[in-house]
């Protein structure tokens, strides 16, 4: 079935799932543009706690407030309802999105691949490959969260408020990402690890 929105056998849309559809979509987009839920209610005219509520799939919101809405993302209101695209909950290992991670030495010091097929779930997963002498030091990271990495070749120093642990293949950390954290590569060859972190913070 191509299209992303649930239709019942007497072909009428399912409206409890339209209305969560849209809901996802609005919060990807309002994250995408880097709005919190009080940025968009401003520039929307519509209530913060409506736009929460419509963001979590409930309510049953009207087509002017979905406009409103829109406005306040500045787009058009179709992109509210681009739902027939499918996205496959499988990632091809060639088909990896490359993300560019802030913080990195070099173009050549790091590269970050998405494993999640989007970064609009509650997960973002990625394959992280960082060569000998990385650092991100100058750098600490610094969000809302929680995250937890397993090593899976090579050395992996993870700081956390300036404490070092170091990973070796096999082992895995877990912490708030509300820790001031950085990473380096301490070894003589690449280290390669898989990064679970919650919620997406790219």
């Amino acid at each position: 079935m191509s299209d992303a929105t649930y239709v019942p056998q007497d072909g009428q849309p399912d409206l409890d799932a339209l209305v969560a559809t849209v809901g996802i979509q609005i919060k990807a987009l309002r994250k995408q543009a880097g709005y919190t839920l009080d940025d968009l209610s401003r520039g929307s005219g519509v209530s913060t706690g409506l736009i929460s509520q419509i963001e979590r799939g409930k309510g049953n919101p009207s087509f002017a407030t979905l406009v409103q809405i829109a406005h306040g993302l500045d787009i058009p209101i179709g992109r509210l309802f681009h739902l027939t695209e499918q996205i496959s909950p499988v990632v091809r290992r060639a088909e990896r999105r490359t993300l560019d991670f802030h913080g990195t030495d070099g173009p050549d010091d790091a590269s970050y691949e998405l494993l999640t097929p989007t970064l609009n779930g509650a997960l973002e997963v990625l394959w992280v490959e960082t060569q000998p002498g990385h650092d991100t030091s100058s750098t600490p990271f610094r969000h809302n969260g929680e995250e937890f990495g397993i090593v899976l070749s090579g050395v992996k120093d993870v700081y956390l408020d300036g404490v070092r642990h170091r990973l070796e293949a096999g082992d895995s950390i877990t912490y708030s990402s509300s820790t001031p954290h950085w990473y380096a590569n301490p070894g003589d060859e690449p280290s390669t690890s898989v990064w679970v972190i919650t919620p997406p913070s790219w």
